[in-house]
């Protein structure tokens, strides 16, 4: 059990003990640390930044109120988090295809059909990096370039997006994410396996 009060210095798992007692000023701790990373990832998703705020709030409320279903043992807080987030985005954005599909007709429904076989990609990717340990692998990452991986994988994002978003320059992001890739080649079973799904376009 965590003694401490709630502070940015306490890990993911520290927080999430506090959160699961109904701390708020640690969910805030966790909102801060994770909502501009869920911000890109649904930016991603939906391509409409208002959209993209709605689809945030309703998942991070979905975080506070099922605080006590978070299990460390089954995969880290960010992950868990970006689940959440990446599925109230598909579903956002398929209620919006929906709507579109009663006047367009089979536009629509095409565009649902390829909402549906995005998310299984995407379960299929998280599956893949879960088995090859990549998670860990990941966190064990200097800060400033697992950052620069979170955006570039959960995200999305390019080398120039990600740039943007944390106001550095293009050489920066591009050396960082070299050099994330470079250490998480060895956790890869082919090594080259995380060049393709970590490695975004520049």
């Amino acid at each position: 059990m965590v003694q401490r009060p709630p502070s940015d210095n306490l890990t993911d798992d520290e927080l999430m003990v506090l959160v699961q007692a109904g701390d708020t000023r640690a969910f805030g701790y966790v909102y801060d640390r994770y909502s501009s990373l869920a911000l890109a990832l649904a930016y991603r998703v939906l391509r409409e930044r208002s959209g993209a705020e709605d689809a945030v709030q309703e998942a991070l409320v979905a975080v506070w109120r099922g605080a006590a279903g978070y299990d460390p043992r089954r995969g880290n807080l960010r992950s868990w988090i970006l689940s959440i987030v990446r599925h109230r985005s598909i579903d956002a954005a398929r209620k919006r295809q929906l709507v579109r599909a009663q006047t367009v007709g089979g536009e629509g429904n095409r565009a649902v059909k390829e909402l549906d076989a995005e998310e299984s990609i995407h379960e299929e990717v998280e599956q893949r990096e879960e088995a090859r340990s990549l998670r860990s692998a990941v966190d064990s990452l200097p800060p400033d370039q697992r950052r620069a991986i979170d955006l570039a994988y959960f995200g999305g994002l390019t080398h120039t997006e990600i740039a943007t978003s944390l106001d550095l320059p293009l050489g920066t992001v591009k050396g960082r994410v070299r050099l994330a890739l470079d250490k998480l080649r060895p956790s890869c079973e082919p090594p080259d396996a995380c060049v393709e799904p970590l490695s975004p376009t520049a």
